[in-house]
């Protein structure tokens, strides 16, 4: 059973929430085009790929907005410095632990560890999870969002990441908080599950499509169904889903129901999960409570791997990038020229690179750029989607800088690393 997360006092729990998400906005929205994203494609390798790593399986801390932050990683088993990994951030719930989340401790230990996800994973993905401040997640000023961020930049740095490959999913506070994530990094995310959730981190942003996955229980007492329902919703409309009203299971029948909504945009599909049952994170069918057999973990991890890559084969880059830096005192800007030189035109494109540490976006000319300081991706806009074969486009942005002014080392064009002259 559940004992940790089952034990707290919900009624006060939900009046605690209430008062904190008040003040729970979550930092800028994502700025990217959000162009559609296919359901499988080549892999996007983060900075980490190809180095020998210092990380390792375990606690970590990093200073994020002034604050020790602290963060459970678990790297996979044989992992392979050239491969390109899934990320995948679990959130606790309110009075959880990031430990409760890494071991599974409050369902069935192992089995339940990153919410049922690492033993479906089969060492395919690396899993974070992070601990909220006070056990919690009220996401003041955007700090928690801040500290996804930090957390992203750190990790990938150091290890191999398929950076088109990014998941969050939580129960309860943890919900929130990837719900918060989905409002204001929606170009970052893959996709996310929110279980049981409220609207309690804040929706900074809350208006670009990303693949959404939302669970609740028809009996839920502490965060409703129809504050799930509404959250939903949001992504309904902004996925430019066929709305409509999902059968759910009848009270008492102890089942759950699933339906995958029609019409959304490519590569941003919404499901709905209902289940007969109260705020609880392992629902199963049949009988009542948490359980180690709950059917959750399952759809969530095929929920997440639908969007499949493929790695880059070496040696095919069909694309040079030319970056030219004016620096002065904090200040610079950067004109980057990308030239297709392969036959094929490219209709439609992002370039991904990372800002040497002390940059940061304050502005930025014929691209949309996300986000604004670490791992950024550049996408086009409406009047540069294609670069005809031996044509080039020219982008750029202004920067601050505390002193660094270098160009980034790499770019890789839709997943594919480029030339760089």
């Amino acid at each position: 059973m559940m004992t940790r997360a089952r034990s707290l006092s919900w009624p006060a729990v939900v009046a605690v929430l209430v008062v904190l998400s008040l003040g729970g906005t979550a930092l800028g929205a994502g700025q990217g085009e959000n162009t559609p994203r296919p359901a499988s494609g080549p892999a996007a390798a983060s900075p980490g790929c190809g180095k020998a790593p210092t990380l390792t399986s375990g606690t970590h801390t990093i200073r994020s907005n002034g604050k020790n932050r602290s963060f459970i990683l678990q790297i996979p088993e044989g992992y392979d410095r050239d491969h390109a990994y899934r990320l995948v951030l679990g959130f606790h719930w309110w009075g959880g632990t990031s430990t409760d989340v890494a071991t599974g401790r409050t369902v069935e230990t192992g089995t339940w560890a990153y919410y049922g996800l690492q033993r479906l994973a089969n060492n395919s993905a690396i899993f974070i999870s992070p601990q909220g401040l006070d056990n919690g997640w009220a996401n003041s000023g955007g700090e928690d969002v801040t500290f996804v961020d930090d957390m992203i930049k750190r990790i990938e740095a150091d290890l191999c990441v398929d950076t088109t490959q990014r998941f969050a999913l939580g129960f309860s506070y943890g919900a929130a908080m990837s719900y918060a994530l989905a409002c204001s990094r929606a170009t970052v995310f893959r996709a996310v599950a929110v279980q049981s959730g409220g609207q309690l981190s804040g929706c900074s942003g809350g208006t670009q499509p990303i693949a959404y996955l939302g669970v609740h229980g028809l009996r839920d007492n502490v965060l409703g169904i129809s504050g799930g329902r509404a959250m939903r919703d949001r992504f309904v409309r902004n996925n430019g889903c066929t709305a409509q009203n999902p059968p759910e299971p009848a009270q008492g029948s102890l089942t759950h129901r699933i339906t995958t909504y029609s019409g959304c945009s490519a590569g941003h599909p919404v499901a709905w999960a209902a289940f007969d049952e109260g705020h609880i994170a392992a629902p199963q069918d049949g009988a009542p409570g948490d359980s180690g057999r709950t059917w959750l973990p399952a759809e969530v991890w095929k929920f997440f791997t639908q969007f499949r890559t493929s790695d880059p084969s070496p040696g095919t880059a069909t694309c040079r990038v030319t970056d030219t830096v004016t620096a002065w005192n904090t200040g610079m800007t950067s004109n980057i020229t990308i030239t297709n030189t392969g036959t094929s035109a490219i209709d439609g494109w992002s370039l991904a690179f990372t800002l040497p540490d002390g940059q940061t976006i304050t502005s930025g000319w014929n691209a949309d750029y996300s986000p604004a300081s670490g791992t950024v991706t550049a996408r086009n806009v409406s009047h540069n989607t294609t670069i005809a074969p031996g044509t080039s486009v020219g982008i750029g942005f202004q920067a601050a800088h505390n002193g660094d002014t270098a160009t980034p080392r790499s770019f890789t064009l839709n997943g594919t690393a480029c030339a760089v002259t």
